[in-house]
């Protein structure tokens, strides 16, 4: 599933947040560390989905708001975490006000920005002078067993797989940072292992946000491409990993 829209990644909240919600959680501690996130930060989640980061910088005692265009991602995360301030919003238009935040936070998200460099102006605009912004996304294909599938899928639709993006390159981050009149602080990768207990789960991931019809339709392509990482217990292990950086403002 693409970026899409907010209604579009509304309509997949459940799903997403049973399959997915928690794959970024390994990039979470040097992300936060490096953002000096400690009790009492104030801190935002861009992109905050259904709020499982929100949830954890609620419970680590920052002070946790969260944003996201999808309405029925961010009523879930109200829901599951009263203690955060949770708005409807994207990444070029935050609707909080200027140097409201000591750190910003968007894990797998600022790469749905129409225009990254109009995101991060807006990002520096909510931060205190002196926050830290935090970024993480996908690495390189290369890197993700979830590349073998997807690349699978996009041959039976006879479509070619988008190229990586420039955030998911080596230094891609540090780049955008840097073109935002950030100081570049802290990088590195991370390994983000996906897991799913079944053959349904498998499926409903990797084309989640496709109708049952196209599921049915697409299981055995996905099932056969996934073959490889097929756990000793059963179910998937797909071995994946993320970059992240962390930049400082002036």
């Amino acid at each position: 599933m693409d970026g899409g829209g907010g209604e579009r990644w509304s309509a997949v909240a459940d799903a997403w947040a049973e399959l997915w919600g928690s794959l970024a959680s390994p990039v979470w501690p040097p992300l936060l560390a490096a953002a000096q996130v400690t009790t009492g930060t104030r801190v935002l989640d861009v992109g905050c989905g259904t709020g499982e980061l929100v949830g954890h910088l609620v419970r680590a005692g920052a002070v946790a708001s969260g944003v996201d265009p999808a309405p029925a991602m961010t009523r879930r995360a109200r829901e599951q975490h009263p203690g955060a301030t949770v708005r409807g919003g994207d990444v070029e238009h935050l609707p909080f006000d200027d140097d409201a935040f000591d750190a910003v936070l968007a894990v797998n998200s600022l790469q749905f920005a129409d225009h990254v460099d109009d995101a991060l102006a807006e990002v520096a605009r909510v931060l205190a002078p002196g926050g830290r912004v935090g970024l993480a996304c996908w690495a390189e294909g290369a890197r993700n067993d979830l590349d073998v599938v997807e690349r699978a899928v996009a041959e039976a639709y006879e479509e070619d797989v988008p190229p990586d993006g420039p955030l998911r390159a080596p230094g891609g981050l540090e780049s955008a940072l840097a073109g935002g009149g950030l100081e570049v602080v802290a990088a590195g990768v991370v390994d983000v292992p996906w897991t799913v207990p079944d053959d349904d789960g498998l499926v409903r991931g990797v084309l989640l946000g496709e109708d049952e019809r196209t599921m049915a339709e697409l299981a055995p392509t996905v099932l056969a491409a996934a073959a490889p990482f097929r756990a000793s217990g059963g179910g998937y292990r797909l071995a994946n990993a993320f970059r992240w950086a962390v930049g400082r403002a002036p």
